[in-house]
C-alpha cells in the first residue's frame, strides 16, 4: 500500500521533474489513489503556505525556482563577453536570480532589454544561477528610455530624446533618484501603465542636455553605445609592448609606405607605396605596396580586449568625439602607423601590369617604418604641382598617382557603381557649438586610396578562398525586383529608362546615372539608385558584393576599427602559417554569430552618427525658424514628406497637416503623394522650397512647411502657417512667394523640357 510522501521527497521529485509537476503526475510518480489523493493537495497547499513551493498555471515548483521555460529579459555582455539576463515575471523574495545567456551559433545577437523565450537550467556557479537556451527572440526593444526628465503632479515624467518616439513615461513618486527638472536621464521600465503611459525609475542621470558635446554622448547612451573601456580591458591594453626587432618579419622599413588620411584623422591603420615594375615582361607594369597595422599581434582571441572588441564591433565617429573599437594605447599608438616609428604590420604585394589588370600578390608579415603620414589635401597638391626631385616623399606620391591611374583603367572596365554622393561635415568650436557645414572636395587623392584598399581586400578574399580558410565576406546583394520596378518607373517621369528583362550589372545603373546628369533630375537619380540598394553585411558565406562587381570580397584594411578586418587577419596568419597567433577553433566556430553581431553594431553605430548630426544640425538652425530654404524631396509616407535641405544636408519633416489646400494620397509603389483635387505630385528628388516652422535640438526634428515643388506654388503655401520671423540670411532668408504667371511659365517651361 502507497503512502504519502514527505515534503523532502516532493520537493526532490519536483526538482528533478520541473515539466512534470501537476497534482496528477506527482499521484502517479508516487502511485497515490483515492483518499490518498486528496490528502496529496493538502499537503501541497500546505508546502505552499509555508514558502516551500508556488503553484503555476496548476503546477508547482520550489519557492524561489525559475520554470524549465520562461520569459527573460537579456541585461547585456559582462567585461568578459559572457551574456547575462533576469526573469521577466519574479515573484520570489530578493533579488531575481542572474541567467547566463548561451546562445546557439544559429541565434541572432541579443542586445540589452530584448526579451527571449528560453529553457531554463538550474546550475551552480558564482556569476549565474540559471543557465538559458534562447527559443525564440519575442520582442527587440531597449527596456529603457533616454530623454529629458520633467516635473509633473504624479512625481515626474521623462519626455523622449528620440524623434521616433514621442511616448512619455510617467516616474511615480519615490524614483526620480534625485533627478532635477530638465536633467537628462535614462528610465527603466517596472510595473504597469498609469494613465496608458509606461511606469519607470530613474537609473542613471547625464547632467545638462544642452552642455557642450553632450550631442554625441545623447547618442551613445540611446543606442547603447560604449563610452569609457572598463579597467581590465585598459589594464590589457597599458600592458602591451612595442615590438622592437624585427625577427622573423619581412623587413620592409625602406619602402617609401606613407599614411594619407583626412587632416584630422584619429589613427593610421594603413599604408601604401608604389613602383614601376623592373621586370620587362612586365613594361609599364607597377608594383603596390599595402601595410595594414598588425592589430592581431596585439589583440589575442579570448583576451578581454578581444571581447570588447567584438562587444562594439567597429569604432564610431561623432563631429566631436570618437567611440574607438580599441582602447587609446593600441588604436592611436601601438597600432598605428606613425611618422618614424617601427610598427608591424600585415602588408600585400601586389603586381599590376601596363592596363591595370592584377596579375599576382603575395600577403608577408612584417616591420615598416613610414617617412610621412599626409592629409589627403597635401598629396593632391604634390600630384598637381609636381615632386622636387630631391623630395623623397614628393616622389614616393608621384609614383603613386601614376600607379592609380593604372589601376583605375582596370577598375573603369569593371564598372563599380558610380554613386559619388557628396558627404558634408560639421565643424565645431572649442565648445561643442556647430560653426559651418561644409562638403569637402573629392579629390584623387581620396579615390587613390580607396581603390587600393578594395584591390587588398580582394587580395585577402582570393588567398583566403584559395587556401580554403573561414573568414568573413563583405556581402552586398543585388537590389530587389520590387524596388528595380520603383525605380524604372520614377526615373522614367523624368524621360529617363533602365532597361527590363535582363541580368542588372552597375553598368545599366551608372548608364543611368551618367545620363542623369545632363539634366537637372541628377540629385533625384542619385538617391532613387541608392534607395534601391540592399544594404551590405557581413557572412561567412560568399554571395560576392554587387556595388563593387567582385565576385568576392572581404574587408582587410582596418581592423583597428572594424572587428571583421581582424578576423581576416587572424585567418590570413593561421592560413599561411605567418605566426601562432591566428585564426582559432573559437572564432572558427562563432564565425556566424559574430557576423550577425557585427553587422548589428556597424547599424546601430551607422543610426547614432546620424542621430548626432541631425541634432547639430538641428541646433545650428535653431535661430532661423521662420527662414525659407531651398532642398529636396528625400522621402514620401502617407503621414507626411522628408526634406534633404540643400545648404547644410538637414533632414526635415512636412506633415500631412502642414499640406493645406488639398487631399494628398499616398501611392507606395511610385514614393510619391498625390493631391486628389490639383493633382500634385510629391515625388523623391522633386527641388522643393520650404519653410523651417520650427527645429528642436533635442530630438534634431525639423519641422517645415512646403512652399513650392518644382518652382511651382502648392495651393495655399505659407498661409497662416508657421513664424516668419525673418530670421536669417542667404539661402536661409524669406522670399516671396512666386507669383501666379511666373509659376505658370516654370510649369510651362518644365513640361517642355520633358518633350525635348
Amino acid at each position: 500500500m502507497s503512502s504519502l510522501p514527505s515534503k523532502d521527497d516532493l520537493l526532490a521529485w519536483i526538482k528533478d521533474n520541473p515539466t512534470s509537476a501537476g497534482k496528477r503526475d506527482i499521484a502517479r510518480a508516487f502511485g497515490l489513489r483515492g483518499y490518498e489523493r486528496t490528502q496529496l493537495k493538502f499537503l501541497l497547499r500546505e508546502m505552499e503556505d509555508e514558502g516551500l513551493l508556488e503553484k503555476r498555471r496548476k503546477k508547482v515548483r520550489p519557492a524561489g525556482s525559475l520554470p524549465p521555460v520562461g520569459m527573460i529579459e537579456v541585461i547585456g555582455p559582462d567585461s568578459d563577453g559572457d551574456l547575462f539576463a533576469k526573469p521577466i515575471n519574479w515573484e520570489g523574495e530578493g533579488e531575481p536570480p542572474r541567467i547566463l545567456v548561451t546562445p546557439k551559433k544559429s541565434d541572432p545577437a541579443f542586445g540589452r532589454g530584448d526579451r527571449v523565450l528560453a529553457k531554463l537550467q538550474a546550475i551552480k556557479g558564482e556569476d549565474a544561477a540559471y543557465r538559458a537556451r534562447p527559443i525564440k527572440k519575442i520582442s527587440a526593444g531597449d527596456r529603457r528610455l533616454l530623454g529629458i526628465y520633467r516635473t509633473a503632479p504624479e512625481g515626474g515624467r521623462v519626455v523622449p530624446v528620440d524623434k521616433r518616439n514621442d511616448r512619455e513615461w510617467v516616474i511615480p513618486a519615490g524614483e526620480n533618484d534625485g533627478a532635477a527638472e530638465g536633467d537628462l536621464v535614462e528610465a527603466e521600465a517596472f510595473g504597469g501603465r498609469i494613465h496608458g503611459l509606461q511606469k519607470g525609475r530613474i537609473v542613471a542621470h547625464h547632467g545638462d542636455p544642452g552642455a557642450p558635446k553632450q550631442v554625441s554622448l545623447i547618442a551613445m547612451v540611446q543606442h547603447q553605445i560604449s563610452y569609457a573601456f572598463t579597467d581590465d580591458v585598459l589594464a590589457e591594453a597599458d600592458r602591451a609592448e612595442p615590438i622592437e626587432d624585427v625577427g622573423v618579419r619581412e623587413d620592409l622599413r625602406a619602402l617609401p609606405l606613407l599614411t594619407i588620411d583626412p587632416a584630422d584623422a584619429r589613427d593610421h591603420d594603413d599604408a601604401v607605396c608604389a613602383m614601376p615594375d623592373d621586370d620587362a615582361a612586365n613594361e609599364g607594369g607597377h608594383i603596390v605596396w599595402v601595410a595594414i597595422a598588425d592589430v592581431a599581434h596585439y589583440v589575442r582571441t579570448g583576451t578581454a580586449l578581444d571581447r570588447e572588441a567584438r562587444n562594439r564591433g567597429n569604432s564610431s565617429y561623432f563631429p566631436d568625439r570618437v567611440s574607438p573599437m580599441l582602447p587609446d594605447r593600441l588604436s592611436g599608438d601601438l597600432c598605428s602607423l606613425h611618422e618614424g616609428v617601427d610598427r608591424p604590420c600585415l602588408a600585400v604585394r601586389m603586381v599590376f601590369d601596363a592596363e591595370g589588370n592584377k596579375t599576382a600578390h603575395r600577403f608577408t608579415r612584417a616591420m615598416m617604418r613610414s617617412p610621412a603620414s599626409l592629409s589627403y589635401e597635401q598629396a593632391q597638391a604634390i600630384d598637381n604641382d609636381g615632386a622636387a626631385p630631391d623630395d623623397p616623399v614628393g616622389q614616393a606620391v608621384t609614383q603613386l598617382f601614376a600607379a592609380y591611374r593604372t589601376a583605375a583603367k582596370a577598375r573603369e572596365r569593371r564598372q563599380p557603381l558610380d554613386l559619388d554622393l557628396p558627404e558634408r561635415k560639421i565643424e565645431l568650436n572649442d565648445e561643442g557649438e556647430v560653426v559651418a557645414i561644409r562638403t569637402p572636395e573629392r579629390l584623387d587623392a581620396h579615390r587613390l586610396i580607396e581603390e587600393f584598399m578594395v584591390l587588398a581586400n580582394v587580395c585577402a578574399a582570393e588567398t583566403l578562398e584559395k587556401h580554403e580558410s573561414r573568414l568573413l565576406y563583405r556581402v552586398h546583394e543585388e537590389p530587389n525586383p520590387e524596388k528595380l520596378d520603383a525605380l524604372r518607373e520614377s526615373v522614367e517621369t523624368v524621360g529617363l529608362t533602365l532597361a527590363k528583362g535582363q541580368v542588372l550589372k552597375t553598368a545599366h545603373l551608372n548608364t543611368l546615372l551618367r545620363g542623369a546628369r545632363e539634366t537637372n533630375a541628377a540629385d533625384m537619380i542619385s538617391m532613387l539608385v541608392l534607395r534601391a540598394q540592399t544594404q551590405a553585411y557581413y557572412a561567412p558565406e560568399n554571395f560576392g558584393h554587387f556595388g563593387l562587381n567582385l565576385p568576392r570580397y572581404a574587408h582587410f584594411t582596418s581592423p583597428i576599427r572594424r572587428y571583421a578586418d581582424l578576423i581576416v587577419h587572424r585567418a590570413l596568419i593561421r592560413a599561411l602559417k605567418l605566426g601562432e597567433d591566428g585564426l582559432t577553433g573559437e572564432d572558427i566556430d562563432t564565425l556566424q554569430a559574430t557576423a550577425e553581431h557585427i553587422s548589428q553594431t556597424e547599424r546601430r553605430s551607422m543610426a547614432a552618427e546620424r542621430d548626432t548630426s541631425d541634432r547639430y544640425l538641428a541646433a545650428y538652425l535653431a535661430d532661423r525658424e521662420g527662414g525659407e530654404f531651398d532642398g529636396r524631396i528625400a522621402g514620401v509616407a502617407r503621414f507626411g514628406v522628408f526634406i534633404r535641405l540643400d545648404e547644410t544636408g538637414a533632414d526635415g519633416f512636412v506633415p500631412m497637416s502642414h499640406l493645406s489646400g488639398d487631399y494628398y494620397v499616398h501611392d507606395a509603389e511610385r514614393n510619391q503623394l498625390r493631391g486628389e483635387r490639383t493633382g500634385h505630385v510629391l515625388g523623391l528628388g522633386m527641388p522643393v522650397s520650404v519653410r523651417l516652422v520650427e527645429a528642436t535640438p533635442i530630438t534634431g526634428g525639423l519641422m517645415l512647411e512646403l512652399l513650392t515643388v518644382e518652382g511651382e506654388e502648392l495651393p495655399n503655401a505659407g498661409r497662416g502657417r508657421g513664424k516668419h520671423t525673418g530670421k536669417g540670411k542667404g539661402k536661409g532668408a524669406p522670399r516671396r512667394k512666386l507669383s501666379k504667371a511666373r509659376a505658370k511659365a516654370a510649369k510651362q517651361a518644365r513640361k517642355s523640357k520633358r518633350k525635348s
